[in-house]
């Protein structure tokens, strides 16, 4: 009995001593995990979108429905913009405005032009969420935001499609939530900022309830994105992702 003790306490010793990295999630595990979680087979959501400006305050209220990872259907509700579209599908992004029965294909740069004078983009209102197709990732380290221990990334773009080069965000380490984001052209110039202020639970998951977004090229602008209901795997029908939806 005496002669089995060194040998158990050694390999104790041993576990202990294995380094924690070799359980650590890499960068590109952490990335599809964010993904994953922010992805259901199916969803609908209604919210608002606030802008505050030198101007004053602008609301506008919208219906949004998605579908796996890139088809996503966004309708204005408010009265300004009432039946304005905008509709994401693989690759393509299209605005249908109902007053002129005008349809229209963003492309490039055009991704980047602000919603509705938001500050938020038709890129980032309809965002894909297959990441690494085109970010590769770094993980810089771990720290603390808003008492959540979070996983500090590096996402450097590997086209110039993207709207932007430069992304660094703050991942929840539990429930992979992007806490902040940091958006920068190739050479560190700061583009937005995005903030996450509350949050709500469904599906065993961790989704914002309400958004900060600040566009740094407007002076003493932001936009509060805020989602009001939400459900999670409605059943929809497909026809919903068509340009003959889109201009019904």
């Amino acid at each position: 009995m005496y002669r089995k003790l060194p040998a158990m306490v050694l390999m104790t010793l041993l576990l202990f001593a294995i380094p924690s990295a070799l359980f650590a999630l890499s960068s590109d595990e952490i990335i599809e995990k964010m993904d994953n979680m922010a992805t259901f087979d199916t969803t609908f959501s209604t919210g608002s979108i606030q802008t505050t400006d030198r101007f004053g305050t602008k609301t506008s209220l919208f219906k949004s429905w998605s579908q796996g990872k890139v088809d996503s259907l966004i309708e204005f509700t408010s009265t300004a913009e009432r039946g304005q579209k905008i509709l994401r599908t693989a690759g393509s992004l299209y605005l249908f405005y109902p007053d002129a029965e005008q349809l229209i294909r963003m492309q490039g740069s055009a991704l980047r032009q602000s919603m509705l004078g938001s500050d938020i983009s038709y890129e980032d209102m309809t965002e894909e969420k297959n990441t690494l197709d085109s970010y590769t990732a770094k993980l810089e380290q771990e720290e603390p935001f808003n008492q959540r221990s979070c996983y500090v990334l590096t996402l450097t773009a590997k086209t110039r499609s993207v709207a932007y080069p430069i992304q660094k965000i703050w991942v929840d380490k539990e429930s992979f939530l992007v806490w902040k984001a940091e958006y920068s052209t190739q050479q560190g110039r700061l583009l937005k900022t995005m903030e996450v202020l509350q949050t709500f639970e469904t599906d065993t998951r961790v989704l914002p309830k309400q958004s900060r977004i600040e566009d740094k090229m407007k002076k003493d602008s932001s936009t509060l994105m805020t989602i009001d209901s939400f459900e999670a795997n409605p059943k929809l029908d497909k026809s919903i992702f068509t340009l003959e939806n889109l201009t019904w």
